[in-house]
């Protein structure tokens, strides 16, 4: 049954990637609380190749099944003409769009001196562009209603770092700059932009390497958290419940919600007359030794099994 009294009745949502896993689970859930949903994916490999398959087709037709209101788009987010397009069937089908959920993503992973060019670029236009590209389309619309969310999935290994995804990590550390200055800009009109670092079982941690025993168990814990678990903090970061709360960088591991820090000065040191490269040396390294981030990857920081 369509759900008339959720936390999102009445609202419109465009979920891009909304065809399979953490993407699915959040087009579901907003549903679920009474939105209607574009589901937008181009039904693509992990790589971004093309297939015959029509996932959003096929999560449209599940709301649909379930009593909700849905559509599908299989536009591609690169093309900013396509955004105008995904957010225009929006507003044909359902009459306004209040919610934006970037979410669409790509692997291309390799080592920093063996990536390629094309494999940066490719990786930079969906995750980075793809999300300018449509909160752009939607922005004026949110702007002449005075009201509007954006969500846009970040990662932690943007956020703290992986090996061999220079690229997805530029994009992913890009977005929450993205969204920062969404929320900073946009505030006046009553628009919200907040980032989630979703940990999940997906296509998009399924290539993880799994060279080591160590490796291995990190994929194990992984593959307890299911893209369900993403869902109601995105729900929420939709609504007006969330009113006041904007430029966040949350975090959903499995049963587990965070709020992460944002760069801030940790530490300083001054003189009077200035410096040369040698002060710099004799003493602002060992004013700062104590307070380097280290080189450290998400497994290094998230330690413990998922609760």
């Amino acid at each position: 049954m369509s759900n008339e009294t959720g936390m999102l009745a009445g609202k419109v949502a465009i979920v891009t990637g909304g065809g399979r896993g953490i993407g699915r689970a959040i087009a579901l859930g907003l549903a679920d609380e009474g939105a209607a949903v574009v589901v937008n994916d181009i039904g693509a490999t992990l790589a971004g190749a093309a297939t015959d398959e029509d996932p959003a087709r096929d999560v449209a037709q599940e709301i649909i099944a379930r009593g909700g209101r849905a559509t599908k788009s299989t536009l591609s987010i690169v093309d900013p003409a396509n955004a105008e397009g995904i957010v225009a069937k929006a507003i044909e089908a359902f009459g306004r769009v209040d919610v934006v959920v970037n979410n669409a993503g790509i692997l291309r992973d390799a080592m920093f001196h063996k990536m390629s060019t094309q494999d940066w670029r490719d990786v930079i236009e969906v995750h980075l562009m793809g999300s300018f590209n449509l909160s752009r389309a939607a922005a004026s619309h949110f702007r002449g209603q005075n009201s509007g969310a954006f969500v846009h999935m970040t990662s932690t290994s943007g956020l703290i770092g992986n090996f061999g995804q220079a690229n997805y990590m530029a994009g992913k550390m890009g977005i929450v700059g993205l969204s920062r200055s969404i929320a900073l800009d946009m505030q006046r009109y009553n628009v919200r932009s907040n980032c989630i670092a979703p940990f999940a079982w997906s296509r998009m941690i399924s290539s993880l390497q799994t060279g080591t025993e160590e490796e291995r168990r990190r994929v194990e814990r992984i593959k307890q958290m299911t893209p369900e678990k993403i869902a109601p903090l995105a729900v929420w970061l939709a609504s007006d419940r969330a009113a006041g709360v904007s430029g966040q960088i949350f975090g959903v591991r499995n049963n587990e919600l965070y709020l992460f820090s944002q760069p801030r000065p940790v530490a300083s040191v001054h003189l009077g007359d200035g410096w040369t490269p040698e002060l710099v040396d004799t003493i602002g390294k060992g004013a700062f030794a104590g307070r380097l981030t280290p080189l450290e990857r998400s497994s290094d920081v998230f330690t413990w099994d998922p609760i």
